[in-house]
């Protein structure tokens, strides 16, 4: 995005580019021998009258109309751009009757000597009015902008102390189970640690970090979990998709979901996540069954990840993405398709 810096660079080099082109003009497109004329007016005449048109031009924009436009002494608006008006048609006068009195007796010439001091005011107040609408779409951007990182870091401050809970309810279980498993458990949760403290604590990270952070919390999982689950993964990234940029921990509360749910039933439960990228095209799968007394759609602790990530999607992606939560019992299914910048 263009800084405020070099926007404003490239607006001092318009105007001065026009002026020039104004001031300029007669010695442009006429000649020695005309005296630079453009109709009846002198060269000198017309570059003089140019400058006296860049004064009502920005005493306007940047002294009149920003104190007294839309305020209460309106009035004194009124007074102020008439009488700047009369002062140029009197200095325009008095050029033309010390420097070229000859072209006085030319009334022809009149209505280019006077009509063209309304014209630079008008231009003036245009001038205005837009930057005016610029200065309020792009305070409405800055405040929709700030808007949304606030939101974003609310919802990535839920996201973390949510999967911690969950994860050091896991090992909880693995403790009192005096578990050989619980060390390698610990290092697998170090390592899920430091992504989110350091990695995930930008506003971007690359798919393949996101991917090997998911990996780790499956990881972790299969060892808590035992053979007690059957947990198949498959995942696929073209190069360009795994060095693409993505919202940290964006893709886990749907696997967090999924292992919160899909175990404890009666038979061997089998979770399924399959994750493929292509073209900058991110496919994300996840399957599971639950139990009847545990609906995945109704749990609390679920709901507070599933919303949470559907509202990141919203605020990042609004039409870049397609959420599809198919819940029929005893199956509960996800798929994302995102699309990445």
């Amino acid at each position: 995005m263009e800084s405020n810096q070099q926007y404003n660079y490239r607006v001092i080099g318009l105007h001065v580019l026009i002026w020039s082109l104004i001031l300029l003009l007669p010695y442009l497109i006429s000649n020695a021998a005309n005296d630079y004329k453009i109709g009846p007016l002198p060269g000198l005449f017309f570059t003089l009258a140019g400058v006296i048109y860049m004064a009502i031009f920005y005493l306007h924009a940047y002294v009149l109309y920003p104190r007294w436009w839309n305020k209460k002494k309106w009035w004194l608006y009124i007074i102020t751009v008439l009488l700047l008006l009369m002062v140029s048609f009197q200095l325009k006068w008095l050029l033309l009757h010390q420097l070229f009195p000859d072209v006085l007796r030319d009334y022809t010439a009149y209505k280019f000597i006077f009509a063209p001091s309304v014209i630079v005011y008008v231009f003036s107040l245009i001038y205005c009015r837009v930057m005016d609408n610029i200065a309020r779409e792009k305070h409405a951007k800055e405040q929709q902008a700030q808007q949304l990182a606030t939101e974003l870091k609310f919802l990535r401050s839920q996201v973390n102390p949510h999967f911690l809970f969950n994860v050091l309810t896991n090992l909880v279980a693995l403790a009192r189970k005096k578990s050989d498993q619980l060390e390698p458990a610990l290092l697998k949760l170090s390592e899920l640690m430091r992504y989110m403290l350091y990695d995930a604590s930008g506003k971007k990270v690359t798919v393949r970090k996101e991917t090997e952070y998911l990996e780790n919390y499956i990881s972790l999982q299969r060892l808590r979990l035992g053979h007690s689950i059957n947990i198949e993964t498959q995942i696929q990234l073209d190069e360009v998709t795994a060095n693409s940029e993505t919202d940290a921990m964006l893709l886990i509360p749907f696997v967090e979901n999924a292992f919160k749910h899909g175990i404890g039933l009666p038979e061997k439960p089998t979770i399924r996540i399959l994750l493929t990228g292509k073209d900058k095209v991110l496919t994300f799968e996840v399957h599971n069954q639950y139990a009847d007394h545990t609906p995945a759609h109704k749990d609390d602790g679920s709901g507070i990840g599933l919303a949470n990530v559907k509202a990141r999607l919203q605020l990042l992606y609004p039409d870049q993405h397609t959420l599809t939560i198919s819940d029929v019992y005893p199956d509960f299914h996800v798929k994302l398709m995102l699309q990445l910048p």
